[in-house]
């Protein structure tokens, strides 16, 4: 089955380069784009830890530890990114395609480091790239603060790495260290990690004459590929054969010091694995330069230094023309804030390669047609059915580097918004990462873990993924800002493929209008196939209960239901109605077919699909109808869910929140409907939705109000928040009897969201995946700098008060 799926794959995904019809240009043009795409921090669950969009190919990676004392080494040894063991980092500044500043404050090892990562393009492979890694004591640090730093290199695949003029007798490296490495996709190059700058220890112990301190330690080794991954236990392991022979030779009565005892063997020469050992005093200082063959020269380390100083002005006064934050929110402090959380959204892009798990046993009918259905699942039945599917590679955006480091479909949608507006081209590229997962039907796993290394970080309970699952379709709210940028271009500057390759700009697909073209029609079957999957597999009953409504076709409920939660909604523990029955029709899944409707009609309209935009919009018109027909309360002033009661009959279950304002926050309620006055009072109600902090996920006023796990009965979601805003502008700026009161509410819930980030990142040094909506103070996953990112597209929004807090009355 994953065979053939694959070469089905191979067959539908016919983007620029597969298809033979495309303009030559148009295919040049993304290849340009790509090939200043190919390396960088592409493992974002590492602190540092760099690739290229390589399946299998050249990896490196920083780890560090303080070294004053034998107990706190192990816990503190630095490589993947933990919650709650740093008082922070992140990127300051970030651009993909140039580099940026990394910062990193690491209480317990008393040092901050920092890692400035740039790229230097030219040549057939992507060109060449560097990193300074820099250490500098905090405040509390001792005078001879120790610090071992290692750098490693991994090789999975063919190719070859070795270090140059390796000499296995001597008793370290003196100066820079040299690595020759070649592979099929990035030919020769040579990495170089050099000596540096900073003090280094003197123990005064026998150990040192055979290890002095002052050189460069190089062990390589040949590791199982599985286990490339693994440094940490692959170390841990090598550092316990040479304590033990340093305890058999000095006995334990008088061991060399800490920074002694925790060194590497010095075994240059060739493997899989490298791994570079300094052992400083103090601050340090070193540079890793890498260099590719095909490049016009190899890069110095004073290439770096100059390299460094034109990223940091590129990216700031980029950042100033694209994302600088409107009234009230002026000053260096927010643009600080608005960099830090852009950079760290962008630095969080990911390359990952690996197989997942998949149950493909259930019933492709996806009907979960019986009562107690939540039970028959193959979810409940245990997941002995899953198989191995792929390998499968993504390139993505991530929620979270230290929990949630991989692809999650709902978030990335919401991940693009911003990052279309700084980068065209390279948000296009992430959403033909994602919709390259599709399988023949049009599924596309929600959550993509890919790889041994993906799954260590995902309870075995959730890591399995089934085909009848959805998620929210984010994606089509990307493709619509893509449509967006592309209407507003006017006829003046549109440029030829020629022009816009000679320019060399962010936006390439977007500056031509047949590049732009062809991207959405070789797009535009996938987009078609998953849009028609959602229809089928989430499809809910009307007929069979006899429902009024204008349509027996639109409504919808979401498959992987349990009595809990509905994981698949993204919401998960939002109250739905109890018990779970097959008759159930969700509010949120409607709307959001609903909104995917009108984005899909929309690419037709552009591509000149004229039956299937006359289709598109039956299908909306039938949709719009249906919201009120089998989801508006009459009685609660709300739209609600519906269910099947004890005797058969229709029956809504009202719970105000998110869901009961979706068809608005999805832009599916006109400025003169009927029902958004009674919107407007559920959202503005400080019983019910208001706090001062953001838009609560469940009514104050609910029974189920921060109950159970209190996930989504409460607290404050940056993503919904958005669109709540971007809803109450578009109000705010067209003629309507809600327009004075959409400002209003306009401007006081963006000034509201706005400073919740801002105070609790001031605070903590973190944004959050959630907030309290009494105390404002972030929750739950720290370092959640996803969809909550998307403050700084609030903080650009236009400013409606006059600068004393009172609404404007004109635009």
């Amino acid at each position: 089955m994953a065979r053939s799926r694959t070469l089905l794959l191979g067959l539908a995904s016919f983007f620029f380069s597969q298809s033979p019809g495309v303009n030559a240009q148009v295919a040049e043009i993304e290849k340009a784009s790509n090939e200043s795409l190919l390396w960088g921090p592409y493992r974002p669950n590492l602190y540092f830890g760099v690739r290229p969009r390589i399946p299998k190919s050249l990896m490196g990676g920083l780890l560090w530890t303080r070294v004053e004392d034998y107990s706190s080494v192990q816990n503190n040894f630095r490589h993947t990114c933990e919650q709650h063991e740093l008082d922070g980092y992140g990127w300051d500044e970030y651009d993909v395609r140039a580099g940026g500043r990394q910062t990193i404050h690491d209480p317990a090892n008393r040092i901050d480091i920092t890692t400035e990562f740039v790229k230097f393009p030219g040549g057939q492979h992507g060109g060449s790239w560097g990193v300074r890694i820099k250490g500098t004591p905090r405040e509390d640090a001792s005078p001879d603060l120790r610090t071992t730093v290692i750098w490693y290199n991994t090789l999975e695949g063919l190719g070859s790495l070795e270090v140059d003029g390796a000499d296995d007798e001597g008793t370290g490296i003196d100066g820079d260290l040299v690595l020759k490495g070649q592979t099929v996709e990035l030919g020769d190059f040579e990495l170089r990690v050099t000596e540096g700058k900073g003090k280094h220890p003197r123990t005064g112990h026998p150990s040192y004459d055979e290890k002095p301190l002052d050189q460069t330690f190089v062990h390589s080794a040949q590791v199982p590929e599985e286990a490339l991954w693994q440094i940490k236990p692959v170390l841990f392991g090598h550092l316990k054969s040479q304590i033990d022979t340093l305890v058999a030779k000095y006995g334990e009565e008088n061991p060399p010091p800490p920074a002694q005892v925790y060194t590497i063997a010095h075994q240059p020469g060739r493997g899989n694995l490298h791994l570079v050992q300094k052992v400083f005093e103090g601050a340090f200082e070193f540079d890793v330069l890498y260099s590719s063959s095909s490049a016009p020269k190899a890069i110095t380390s004073n290439d770096l230094t100059t390299q460094i100083k034109s990223v940091t002005s590129g990216f700031s006064e980029r950042f100033t023309e694209i994302f600088k934050p409107q009234a009230p929110f002026v000053g260096e402090r927010y643009e600080e804030f608005s960099k830090s959380l852009f950079s760290n959204l962008i630095g969080g892009i990911g390359y990952f390669y690996g197989d997942s798990r998949v149950d493909r046993s259930y019933d492709p009918a996806y009907e979960e047609d019986n009562e107690g259905f939540w039970d028959d699942t193959a979810e409940a039945r245990g997941r002995n059915q899953a198989e191995v599917d792929g390998p499968s590679e993504l390139y993505t955006s991530i929620p979270s580097r230290p929990f949630f480091p991989r692809g999650f479909l709902w978030d990335e949608g919401f991940h693009l918004l911003p990052v279309i507006d700084w980068d065209v081209d390279l948000t296009l590229d992430i959403i033909k990462s994602w919709f390259k997962l599709m399988d023949e039907d049009g599924w596309i796993g929600r959550e993509q873990i890919l790889g041994n290394e993906a799954r260590s970080k995902v309870p075995i309970e959730f890591q399995v993924q089934y085909p009848h699952y959805a998620n929210p379709p984010t994606l089509f709210m990307v493709i619509t800002s893509y449509l967006d940028k592309l209407d507003a271009q006017t006829k003046s500057s549109e440029k030829s493929s020629q022009q816009v390759l000679a320019e060399r700009s962010y936006s390439m697909q977007l500056s031509s209008r047949e590049a732009a073209l062809e991207y959405l029609r070789t797009l535009y079957p996938l987009l078609k196939r998953h849009y028609f999957w959602f229809r089928k597999t989430q499809a809910g009953d009307i007929k069979s209960y006899e429902r009024e409504a204008f349509s027996t076709k639109e409504g919808y409920r979401w498959r992987g239901r349990t009595p809990l939660h509905i994981l698949t909604s993204g919401l998960d523990d939002y109250p739905r109605p109890q018990p779970p029955h097959p008759g159930e029709l969700h509010v949120d899944l409607l709307s959001w077919i609903g909104q995917m409707t009108r984005q899909i009609k929309r690419v037709a309209v552009h591509l000149g699909e004229d039956d299937d935009t006359a289709e598109f919009a039956k299908y909306e018109e039938a949709i719009i109808r249906n919201l009120d027909d089998l989801h508006w309360s009459k009685e609660a002033g709300t739209f609600c869910d519906a269910t099947i009661d004890d005797y058969e009959e229709n029956k809504l279950v009202c719970h105000k929140g998110y869901i009961s304002v979706f068809p608005f926050l999805v832009g599916l309620l006109p400025p003169d409907s009927p029902r958004l006055g009674a919107v407007l009072d559920t959202l503005s109600d400080p019983e019910e939705m208001w706090s001062d902090f953001g838009l609560r996920s469940l009514s104050k006023s609910d029974e189920f109000y921060h109950t159970g796990e209190d996930y989504w009965r409460g607290p404050v979601w940056m993503n919904m928040n958005y669109l709540a805003v971007q809803q109450l502008l578009a109000l705010a700026q067209q003629k309507g009897p809600h327009q004075d009161r959409a400002k209003k509410l306009y401007s006081d819930l963006r000034r509201n969201l706005v400073n919740t980030v801002y105070e609790s990142w001031i605070e903590t040094g973190f944004a959050w995946e959630q907030y309290n909506p009494e105390t404002g103070k972030g929750q739950r996953t720290q370092h959640f700098t996803g969809w909550t990112s998307l403050v700084v597209k609030i903080m650009n929004m236009p400013d409606l008060e006059d600068g004393k807090g009172r609404v404007r009355d004109e635009l």
